[in-house]
């Protein structure tokens, strides 16, 4: 019998989209320091489906999603050879059901580009609270998205460092406009990747291992590359723009190769309030999975004097003409940023598997938007469409050119 004035609260269940992925694995670490509060409903893998098996066995998910029948009758005899009840999804119809469920809580959206964006929304629909981490979700059907959050009362929390960071530092009703609160622009923060300095005549002969190596974060190779042209800043600066109700003109990137300012918010009276922490994604995880409150992460404490000095640099667009190309998709608004994301996903797989030069990337994604005829967003089939118009003309470039 429960006493006057106690109450028994239940764990919040938690659906893991990308559960293999980086920030799959740092949600559930930070999940099982707070095994109390939190429960796996559910995890989702791709290609690491041992990864995936290894996962089901420690957390015992209700539901495993994985992409074919032949995936699923193979974890699901291994998962019961272990003793294991949980049942195994398949497919896009799988992940919309894990991320829709009437008995999850909220959702880590954490499954690397356009494959996130319909299970994704298929959360917002369902009015979930929903971990983002997924930023071409965002990226690609933009206003689309955000009325889905406001139709659906879905509740959105950031889980890129820097827009977690900006998040943190935003005053409450910014929703409305960040004028009407006091905000003068937002610093999206980025530390420059592996090739800050390299000297431009050598980007052309850059390795995937090369471009995979970023001197701060530990993460998978696709989002490395994007880091490594700093397309991963510029559709983090569309992103920003459409989950803080904010112009273009009010969201500046800055260059800041430690790491440890995470992003911050410039107000009009002068002040500049910044969010730091050392360079590990467990931190805006945990804020976002308690928040309002705070837990712990198992990230350490920054040590500023270990950390001795910040250093804040100009983006140069010559060295990263992707923020240019992003800068133009905003702007040009309906279905442009769909249209950049699929041209980069294209190229950067042509790129990791050897049929594209590095500095080959921002090209085709030029060449692509030159040639798409950009339409309104309207629902999720143009967005839908423009994605897989894109995809052929960024196949066909290489096929042009004998990739």
């Amino acid at each position: 019998m429960v006493g006057l004035g106690c109450y028994v609260t239940s764990p919040q269940t938690i659906t893991v989209l990308g559960a293999t992925g980086s920030i799959g694995l740092s949600t559930l670490d930070v999940i099982a320091r707070h095994s109390d509060r939190y429960k796996v409903f559910a995890l989702t893998g791709y290609t690491r489906l041992n990864e995936l098996e290894a996962l089901c066995i420690i957390h015992k998910p209700r539901f495993a999603v994985v992409p074919t029948e032949a995936n699923a009758e193979a974890l699901d005899h291994k998962l019961k050879a272990a003793g294991l009840s949980t049942q195994i999804l398949v497919g896009e119809a799988g992940l919309d059901e894990v991320s829709a469920h009437p008995d999850v809580d909220a959702v880590m959206a954490a499954i690397v580009g356009a494959a996130g964006l319909k299970p994704t929304l298929a959360a917002v629909r369902a009015g979930k609270k929903v971990l983002l981490a997924n930023k071409e979700a965002l990226v690609m059907s933009g206003s689309l998205f955000m009325q889905a959050v406001i139709k659906y009362g879905a509740k959105l929390l950031p889980i890129d460092s820097e827009h977690n960071a900006i998040f943190q530092c935003l005053p409450t009703g910014y929703e409305e406009g960040l004028s009407s609160k006091g905000v003068r622009r937002v610093l999206l923060t980025a530390s420059g990747g592996p090739f800050r300095e390299t000297p431009l005549d050598a980007l052309r002969d850059v390795t995937p291992d090369q471009a995979c190596a970023h001197p701060n974060w530990s993460m998978g190779r696709k989002i490395s590359v994007d880091s490594a042209t700093m397309m991963n800043k510029g559709l983090e600066f569309i992103e920003a723009c459409w989950l803080f109700n904010a112009k273009p003109e009010q969201v500046e990137i800055v260059v800041h190769p430690q790491s440890v300012i995470h992003s911050l918010v410039d107000y009009v009276d002068g002040s500049v309030l910044a969010q730091l922490g050392n360079p590990d994604m467990r931190t805006p995880i945990a804020h976002a999975l308690a928040w309002p409150e705070r837990i712990e992460s198992g990230v350490n404490p920054l040590d500023l004097f270990a950390v001795a000095r910040l250093d804040f640099q100009k983006p140069d667009e010559q060295r990263f003409p992707c923020l240019r190309l992003a800068r133009e998709a905003i702007s040009v608004g309906g279905t442009a940023p769909a249209v950049l994301n699929a041209a980069n996903e294209v190229a950067v797989e042509a790129f990791l598997g050897g049929r594209a030069r590095f500095d080959e990337i921002p090209q085709i994604i030029e060449a692509v938007l030159q040639q798409e005829t950009v339409s309104a967003v309207t629902d999720l089939e143009c967005v839908m469409q423009a994605d897989r118009h894109a995809r052929g003309l960024a196949s066909a470039w290489l096929e042009r050119h004998g990739r």
